[in-house]
């Protein structure tokens, strides 16, 4: 078994199951037959950029970040982490708010990310209104947004 089978049997159960801990899905991996230590689970989730996220039956439990375009100028991400003052999410609405006058800027690095969960952005003076194609998906656009 290679590490890119595990990656991918790790990809598939945090979307199965509701797995909250490295220790969790270090058992869940051994019983699937791969002999992994809670080191080596850890090193894959970094690698998968994992994070944790609201779950149903526990408290937290680890989900992927939704995707942004890989070819995302640098500067324009700089100036969005420079000129965001807070990111809050309501069901499948997400709320920004900027420095006056970047609402638009900030729209403007969202929309250039090209996140597919995202179904339209709306820029205001110093806010920007993110419609997401759910709850879910809400959740995990604003816990990618808040690592940049």
């Amino acid at each position: 078994m290679t590490k890119n089978d595990r990656l991918n049997t790790i990809s598939d159960l945090i979307e199965r199951y509701e797995i909250s801990t490295q220790e969790e899905l270090t058992e869940r991996l051994n019983s699937l037959g791969y002999p992994v230590s809670q080191a080596t689970v850890s090193r894959d989730i970094n690698e998968l950029n994992l994070i944790k996220g609201e779950g149903v039956e526990k408290k937290l439990k680890y989900i992927k970040p939704v995707e942004t375009s890989p070819d995302m100028p640098p500067k324009i991400m700089e100036h969005f982490k420079q000129i965001i003052l807070s990111i809050e999410y309501a069901n499948n609405l997400i709320i920004i708010k900027t420095l006056s006058g970047n609402g638009g800027a900030a729209g403007n690095a969202i929309d250039q990310m090209k996140i597919k969960e995202i179904l339209g952005t709306v820029a205001g003076d110093d806010t920007l209104l993110i419609v997401a194609r759910n709850n879910s998906d809400a959740e995990k656009i604003v816990k990618t947004l808040r690592t940049f």
